[in-house]
């Protein structure tokens, strides 16, 4: 995988090894989404679990393949329980993503995820507004909303990619994958998607599955935002609205295969 394109025989191998090898994915993410999400991860072949106590997070992180910290409803002890899971995770070399779910919106969710930046995820992903704020710049928000698109963060993932060592994954009509040299954009996905509640949630989960079982963190979020988006593309072709297509969204993970994948993303490419 080099420049902008998505290899779509890649994404399939990695795909490929999740069905195979079904990474347990410990998920501290928040109440909205949580069965979403382990239906996404199930879809796809791996194993989900939500510890999200103080007294175990850091045991489990140990003992999973890789984590998820998604800041999405925090409390005292769930933002406890996340600062000593990622600990553990960077402690037992485990792979782990960071969500930063309404960062810039408000102070202690900020202040919370800029102190776990300190243990280096593999990948941080959200959308534009949340990558600005986590960077230190100017974000424009409104809670879990972007009000800024993909490209105008480009740059500043760039930036927090080479300070965190890891990859920074930025939603949005295009999706920027970068790792502070190399940047590839996903052109795929459909409009349904933001519309139902947990599908960009979903996709931090299944980039730690991916990065579960793919040692390189660019190819790990590059493949498991490809899945999700070709999925969607997929799911979208059966369904009325946003009920069906979340129905349909999993259904297509499932489904999804090499000749699908190619044709999706030759498709998007050629536009």
């Amino acid at each position: 995988m080099s420049g902008t394109d998505v290899d779509s025989a890649e994404v399939l191998r990695v795909l490929t090894a999740v069905r195979e090898r079904a990474p347990l994915v410990h998920c501290m993410t928040n109440v909205v989404v949580a069965g979403f999400t382990a239906n996404v991860l199930l879809a796809v072949g791996a194993s989900p679990a939500m510890v999200e106590n103080a007294e175990e997070s850091a045991e489990f992180a140990g003992i999973a393949d890789a984590l998820l910290v998604n800041l999405g409803t925090l409390s005292a002890e769930r933002s406890r329980a996340m600062r000593l899971a990622a600990a553990a995770a960077q402690a037992h070399d485990k792979p782990w993503v960071l969500d930063p779910v309404a960062v810039g919106a408000m102070t202690f969710r900020t202040g919370l995820a800029a102190d776990l930046l300190a243990h280096r995820p593999a990948v941080v992903r959200g959308n534009a507004s949340e990558v600005l704020s986590l960077a230190g710049a100017a974000g424009a928000g409104r809670g879990v909303d972007s009000t800024v698109g993909a490209e105008a963060a480009v740059g500043t993932a760039r930036a927090l990619a080479a300070r965190t060592g890891g990859v920074v994954a930025v939603s949005g009509a295009v999706d920027q994958v970068t790792d502070g040299e190399q940047l590839v954009e996903v052109r795929t996905g459909h409009p349904l998607m933001t519309r139902v509640t947990g599908v960009g949630c979903a996709l931090g989960a299944l980039v730690a599955a991916c990065c579960a079982v793919e040692d390189d963190r660019l190819l790990a979020a590059v493949a498991a935002t490809t899945v999700l988006t070709v999925a969607a593309e997929e799911a979208a072709v059966l369904s009325r609205g946003p009920g069906s297509f979340a129905v349909a969204l999993l259904d297509a993970l499932d489904a999804l295969d090499g000749p699908t994948l190619d044709a999706r993303t030759r498709a998007r490419a050629a536009r």
